[in-house]
């Protein structure tokens, strides 16, 4: 109990710095931003093209999946 003063002096302080933090990101669109950038990535993550260059980065991974199934 001999610290609870400055202990809550630093909650509060990074209660204010976090609350500053969020409004930062809501005024100047994060949100938004991030989801339409997450929504593109699953998009083309889902697409052929993907699906080929994981294939080619990495050819052994039916190899890998067969090779588990038999043993």
């Amino acid at each position: 109990m001999k610290f609870l003063d400055w202990y809550l002096k630093i909650s509060v302080g990074a209660a204010l710095i976090g609350a500053s933090m969020e409004m930062f990101m809501i005024k100047t669109g994060f949100y938004e931003k991030v989801t339409v950038l997450e929504s593109e990535k699953r998009t083309w993550e889902s697409s052929l093209e993907a699906e080929a260059i994981k294939e080619a980065l990495n050819p052994w991974r039916s190899r890998d999946t067969e090779a588990g199934k038999r043993s």
